[in-house]
């Protein structure tokens, strides 16, 4: 029998040719558990060598303190994927979130990766009890609570997620990464204690760790959306009512988001006309993510600024040259930023 590499060995256009030429649908889902692993790196190898004959794309953390993933599978291997994962006993059960959009190449490869922690959040786990969480509300639970008088909602996503979507009247923290944000929830969340606090995130984990970090700070009322955001969509749709989540939920693959309604809640950075499409720039040593219309894309080649479109304009030795130097800095402004749209 052929031994299983554990790593991906192939090129990005390769691999695409791969997915593309695939005549099976995908399916997109997540899953998460906080759960002891003992062993996170033989944990790793068993589950990449269970998984890849499957035909699973995506991306997996592990970590002691448990596990993270977003993948893709062939929808004909939706069973057998959900039976590997329950051949695990730290696994057993754990809640697929099966994704509202899906796309073929969300993801082109499989990455099972061990961490220190299964999302960066900054916290001391030892310096609290990181399994007293909040109360779980189911989609529609939450979709009711969210009429309550007096209610505080809370984004526990980066700025770049809110700014596409979030809940009407929701608290977006300007935030770029989850350990910055959780203090800044904290300063504005002061005086609220006794309030009642909805938490909400893409799928549900960053609300795990921040509910028992409130609760032990002395938020009293604490909730989370089982689920998040993706369940929400999911649940809202299936029982034809009026989603109080508009725009776009931003997602961490080849898709960058789903689209839960119409609505366009910001701009163009460069063009300022009305757009909620995620991009990169395509100068490989800013790459920053950043909203740009279609239009923009056309003229400014994926880049956030004139200054690297020069740059992916010159000899591809030279941007290696300048890159391996530290030098392509000099072509970036790094300009567009979320004050730039007045969000």
């Amino acid at each position: 029998m052929k031994k299983i590499l554990l790593f991906n060995k192939y090129d990005k256009d390769t691999l695409l040719k791969q997915v593309l030429s695939d005549p099976r649908e995908r399916q997109v889902l997540s899953f998460y558990r906080y759960v002891k692993i003992e062993n996170p790196r033989e944990f790793r190898d068993m589950l990449y060598e269970t998984l890849f004959p499957l035909g699973t794309l995506g991306r997996i953390y592990i970590a002691q303190e448990g596990i993270n993933a977003q993948v893709s599978i062939p929808t004909d291997e939706y069973q057998s994927f959900r039976n590997s994962i329950d051949s695990h006993r730290e696994l057993k059960n754990v809640f697929f979130n099966d994704a509202v959009e899906n796309k073929k190449e969300s993801f082109l490869k499989l990455k099972v990766k061990v961490r220190s922690k299964v999302v960066a959040d900054g916290l001391k786990d030892d310096t609290f009890d990181a399994s007293d969480v909040g109360t779980h509300l189911s989609p529609l639970e939450f979709h009711q609570a969210l009429t309550e008088p007096e209610v505080v909602i809370v984004d526990l996503r980066n700025n770049y997620e809110s700014e596409v979507g979030h809940f009407e009247n929701a608290i977006c923290p300007d935030a770029g990464t989850f350990r910055e944000e959780l203090p800044m929830v904290e300063e504005i969340l002061a005086g609220k204690e006794d309030k009642k606090i909805l938490l909400y995130c893409t799928g549900g984990i960053r609300c795990e760790k921040a509910s028992a970090y409130l609760k032990h700070k002395g938020f009293k009322k604490v909730h989370q959306l089982q689920g998040g955001i993706i369940s929400y969509a999911k649940a809202i749709k299936e029982n034809g009512l009026s989603s109080k989540f508009k725009g776009k939920n931003f997602v961490f693959d080849d898709r960058l988001g789903e689209k839960v309604t119409d609505d366009i809640l910001t701009v163009c950075y460069q063009c300022g006309n009305p757009s909620d499409r995620h991009t990169n720039c395509a100068n490989l040593g800013c790459h920053v993510l950043f909203v740009q219309c279609e239009s923009c894309q056309e003229k400014m080649e994926n880049c956030c600024s004139e200054r690297c479109l020069d740059f992916i304009h010159l000899p591809i030795e030279e941007q290696r040259k300048l890159r391996k130097e530290g030098r392509h800095h000099e072509y970036e402004t790094h300009h567009l930023t979320r004050k730039h749209v007045g969000r």
